[in-house]
């Protein structure tokens, strides 16, 4: 073996070495990489009996290396390994866990089922989140369920239906199904006749007071035992509105001695003078309670898994007496913890969020301040970057918090290699310039991709930088694709494009924008509106763009009028 292919065979095995132990996470080892190392590279064969002996050395030095020393390495060797590496991590990091007995179905079924009392706050982008990341996982089937049968204390939202709908689809699901729970008040009427039949629920007309002091103290209501056809003719009564709300509620019997008080005799229906704010629904006064309806849509639509806040554990208890009843089998059950996102001053509410939109605290469920999913998709950020980070938390009981540089860093990676640069100046201080200075800037269009060429910034004899960034009488400053600078009297005087200023000196380099020739912007923030300029070429970005103010952040181009641009920022 001369020298040369030595040297070759040396390089091979360290590359096969190192992709083997960062695969594994363990040392590597001369016999697991031999059969890919001769089988890439056939000319090594012939040697076949000098070639372990050459890669064994190769495996020793690369077992000496830490895991960072590893990627680094393997980075200089061949940076195409580490990607498919870290593209074999992605297809593997299945962060969810497996749904319990999933293989017992033949399909999963799962339903996400929102409140239609407004818009989603970031806190409700979980439950889509994970449910379509199971459908997906599972091949399985995704059901969006309106409980909008309550139209008094949670009342429906006209505009949040379509929202709601909006946002799973900017999450990044399609649900196989949608439906109202309140076009199925007819349904829910059959069934609670089926259950008075069977002897499951009584119609009672105790005030809510005494009915607890009885549940509290084991004692079963005076309206328990009446018989069958009096439950039946009252709970058509109830049906046809000839009671007030308050005056009577059918209860399904369970056992009023139940350790829990929460179980005994729950209600199923009630009865809300209201009316709904549906067409569709607004003759109805007789109402299912959630435990009611839910139980039986879930039935219904074969759902196998249940995804619900830990604070519900009593509804699956409440059902499981429904199912009983009926013969049915429960669903598989999912409880977990709570969600809370950082960065917010507001509750995530909706009727919180709500109430500040009516006193005028807010502009609206789309302002950079509000905890929403309409908010941070104004900004600019991508759903994938929040179901990521959502499905990340997993299904863990416990209470979770979820950072929003978390969803930044998704975003970042989403967007950052096709935002376009741009210079906004905030609070823009101007500047003459003096000497031989271009005429014209030419900064790159994206610093990493050469092919898209670069950016004409015209220089007319002044330029606006930010007050943080002007430098002491006597120090110079380097501006972005124009050159450096000497902050001499009231001016900047040119000194030369030799950038060892830059390398050698440690002269700053900032981003500017022409004095007469800008554009200017307002940026929207959760701290408040910026308002300053950008460079001319600026103006040509249409709405929804994504782009990178250098040194300022990523923003959303939001709307182009002749007096200024709006944007939203997005993060830095």
């Amino acid at each position: 073996m001369d020298d040369d292919l030595r040297a070759r065979v040396e390089i091979e095995a360290e590359k096969h070495a190192l992709f083997n132990a960062l695969k594994h996470e363990s040392d590597a080892d001369v016999g697991a990489i031999m059969g890919s190392l001769m089988g890439e590279n056939p000319e090594f064969r012939e040697h076949g009996n000098e070639v372990p002996g050459v890669a064994g050395k190769a495996v020793a030095q690369v077992n000496q290396l830490d895991t960072e020393g590893k990627r680094e390495r393997l980075a200089e060797l061949d940076a195409d390994l580490v990607e498919e590496l870290d593209a074999e991590d992605e297809e593997d990091d299945q962060v969810l866990p497996d749904l319990p007995n999933a293989e017992e179905y033949e399909q999963i079924r799962m339903r996400c089922a929102p409140n239609p009392n407004g818009p989603w706050h970031m806190g409700h982008g979980r439950m889509p989140a994970v449910i379509g990341t199971y459908k997906d996982l599972y091949d399985g089937w995704m059901l969006v369920r309106f409980d909008d049968t309550d139209p008094e204390t949670k009342r429906p939202d006209m505009d949040a239906y379509d929202d709601i709908l909006d946002d799973v689809e900017y999450l990044g699901f399609e649900p196989d199904e949608v439906m109202k729970a309140s076009d199925r008040l007819e349904i829910y009427y059959d069934h609670a006749h089926d259950l008075i039949e069977k002897g499951g629920a009584y119609t009672c007309s105790c005030s809510g007071e005494e009915f607890s002091n009885l549940k509290n103290d084991a004692k079963p209501c005076p309206h328990r035992d009446k018989d069958i056809e009096t439950t039946m003719a009252e709970f058509e009564d109830m049906v046809a509105g000839e009671y007030e709300s308050g005056e009577m509620v059918l209860r399904v019997k369970t056992d009023i001695e139940h350790k829990n008080p929460a179980l005994r005799d729950w209600v199923a229906f009630r009865m809300i003078d209201t009316p709904h704010p549906r067409e569709e629904a607004e003759q109805y006064r007789c109402w299912p309670l959630l435990d009611f309806q839910s139980g039986i849509d879930d039935h219904r639509k074969g759902i196998t898994h249940i995804i619900r806040g830990i604070d519900l554990q009593d509804s699956a208890k409440r059902q499981q007496f429904l199912y009983d009843y009926f013969g049915w089998e429960y669903p598989e059950v999912i409880h977990w913890g709570h969600v809370q996102v950082d960065e917010y001053d507001i509750k995530m509410s909706t009727s919180t969020i709500g109430e500040l939109i009516e006193k005028g605290e807010l502009d609206g469920w789309d302002d950079p301040r509000a905890p929403t999913l309409q908010s941070v998709r104004r900004r600019g950020i991508r759903g994938e970057a929040i179901t990521d980070a959502m499905v990340r938390l997993g299904t863990s009981t416990s209470n979770v918090d979820l950072a929003m540089s978390t969803i930044y860093a998704n975003n970042r990676k989403l967007v950052d290699d096709d935002a376009p640069r741009f210079f906004f100046v905030r609070d823009g201080v101007e500047y003459p310039l003096i000497g031989e200075f271009p005429s014209v800037a030419e900064p790159p269009v994206h610093p990493d991709h050469e092919d898209r060429g670069t950016r004409t910034i015209p220089v007319d004899g002044a330029v606006r930088i930010e007050s943080g960034d002007i430098p002491d009488h006597g120090d110079r400053i380097w501006l972005k694709g124009l050159g450096c600078f000497q902050h001499t009297r009231d001016a900047l005087q040119y000194t030369g494009d030799d950038i060892s200023a830059v390398r050698d000196d440690g002269v700053d380099v900032i981003h500017w924008v022409p004095a007469a020739e800008n554009v200017t912007v307002r940026m929207r923030t959760m701290d408040g509106d910026d308002t300053g300029f950008a460079e001319p070429d600026f103006a040509d970005t249409s709405v929804d763009d994504i782009v990178q103010f250098e040194r300022v952040g990523f923003a959303r181009v939001d709307s182009h009028d002749a007096d200024e641009t709006v944007t939203y920022f997005t993060h830095d």
